[in-house]
């Protein structure tokens, strides 16, 4: 007996549903912070995926949730974590295949005062050395404890897929 369309369309829904409330919680969290009354003392996003586009996805959108957290309080302290697939993306190899991506995060670290860290650890288990980012990508040795001493400021944590 073939399923009918019908019978399909609820669990296709649950599954979009479920992939969709991690960008809908983001931009909650974003707008949490833009009602607030006083700035927090700063905001960290982590960023994790097992895809290698998904920086080339998120962070035009992410500069602008940035640039609305700055209007709303001035001088807030914004730092970025990636510490998945995703931050081979900004390796100096991809610089040429990637060049859009490349310059919304020059610009995020150099124009708009972001502070950009990558996951030496993760990096090594696949060769790469940081040396293989280019100079405005800080590589900390520990995607996770780059993330706890941010918390360990206060800073407000954003989880971005």
């Amino acid at each position: 007996m073939k399923p009918s369309r019908l019978t399909l369309a609820g669990p296709l829904f649950l599954v979009a549903l479920f992939f969709s409330r991690v960008d809908v919680y983001a931009a909650d969290e974003v707008e949490d912070l833009l009602a607030a009354r006083e700035a927090p003392p700063g905001v960290v996003f982590e960023i994790v995926s097992g895809d290698v586009e998904t920086l080339g996805r998120l962070l035009p959108g992410l500069r602008a949730d940035i640039g609305r957290l700055r209007a709303r309080f001035p001088g807030l302290p914004v730092a970025v974590v990636s510490h998945g697939e995703e931050q081979f993306a900004l390796t100096s190899r991809h610089k040429t295949q990637e060049p859009e991506l490349h310059a919304i995060a020059e610009e995020m670290v150099t124009g708009d005062d972001v502070d950009l860290h990558v996951c030496g650890a993760h990096a090594g288990w696949f060769g790469l050395d940081p040396e293989d980012f280019p100079d405005y990508v800080d590589v900390s040795s520990s995607g996770p404890a780059q993330i706890n001493d941010y918390r360990a400021l206060d800073y407000v944590l954003i989880k971005l897929p």
